[in-house]
């Protein structure tokens, strides 16, 4: 019998490696490890600044706490428009994102007509949604408009991307299933590519609100409404216990959006009841439940 030690040693050398190394691959990586230490040296990248951040950032926390929740009403109103902007402009971008992404299928589409919606997704896709603000704040002044504006550019940039690449990777047959049958083009969207793609739609919808949430928070420091606007007048006026107050309730407002996004994808892909959401477990922990009582 042979030895157990030696079949495993031998195993081991006979297995190729999960990542295969190669002359290329190494030098990849040795140049981009001379690059990094190349960067750092050129932002004045230091461990001496780091401490002295660290000192600095110890008397701004210190500065921080209690925080104060005394101007409640002037917090609540800032992050009620926080609110509407990120709904407005995620509802708004998600209805202008499916006919973009669907017209950039080329699974589906001609390329005449997939390059044009392609290059709108890449546009939108280009700037941070501060950037885009800013330009919208010039165009139609300051206030929510300009932060809907540039939050739903940012939704049309992100599903749209992504749900082109679902429809790119539907399953073809199903199309020439429901095409053999002679149904128009729109029955094949609803009835062979829709069904495909609709759970994946919703996840991209749901993480969009939530991205919008955060953005809606900063899009308010150049003046496009939300409790942004009052952030950046706090830090300004130094006035950091009242800041510490707006950034807690921003992550409660995080929470909240996550709680209300993990509800969405259970009800449109779980087909979980109002009953069941507020049930521990999921929809089939909770019908296993039923069957034994």
């Amino acid at each position: 019998m042979s030895d157990p030690a030696q079949a495993i040693t031998a195993g081991a050398h006979a297995a190729p490696y999960v990542f295969p190394a190669s002359r290329a691959s190494r030098f990849v990586a040795v140049a981009l490890a001379i690059y990094v230490v190349y960067a750092a040296s050129q932002m004045d990248v230091s461990w001496s600044r780091a401490q002295e951040g660290l000192s600095h950032a110890g008397r701004f926390f210190g500065k921080m706490f209690p925080p104060n929740f005394e101007r409640s009403e002037l917090l609540w109103k800032g992050l009620a428009e926080s609110l509407q902007i990120a709904v407005l402009a995620s509802a708004l971008g998600i209805v202008l994102a499916l006919p973009v992404g669907l017209l950039g299928a080329r699974n589906l589409m001609p390329a005449w007509v997939t390059w044009p919606a392609r290059l709108l997704i890449v546009l939108a896709r280009s700037f941070h949604p501060v950037v885009v603000a800013i330009l919208f704040v010039k165009a139609v002044g300051f206030g929510a408009l300009a932060g809907i504006l540039a939050l739903t550019v940012a939704s049309i940039g992100f599903i749209g991307k992504l749900f082109t690449e679902a429809i790119e990777e539907v399953s073809i047959k199903q199309v020439e299933a429901v095409r053999a049958t002679g149904a128009p083009f729109s029955s094949v969207l609803a009835f062979a590519v829709l069904p495909q793609v609709f759970s994946r739609f919703i996840g991209f919808a749901t993480y969009q609100l939530d991205s919008n949430l955060r953005n809606s928070t900063m899009v308010g420091i150049v003046g496009a409404g939300g409790v942004g606007g009052t952030l950046f007048a706090a830090f300004q006026r130094f006035d950091y216990d009242f800041v510490a107050a707006i950034l807690i309730s921003i992550i409660a407002l995080i929470m909240a959006g996550e709680l209300l996004a993990t509800a969405v994808r259970r009800i449109f892909i779980d087909n979980a009841t109002l009953r069941e959401l507020f049930h521990a477990g999921s929809p089939a922990s909770h019908e296993r439940h039923l069957e034994d009582d």
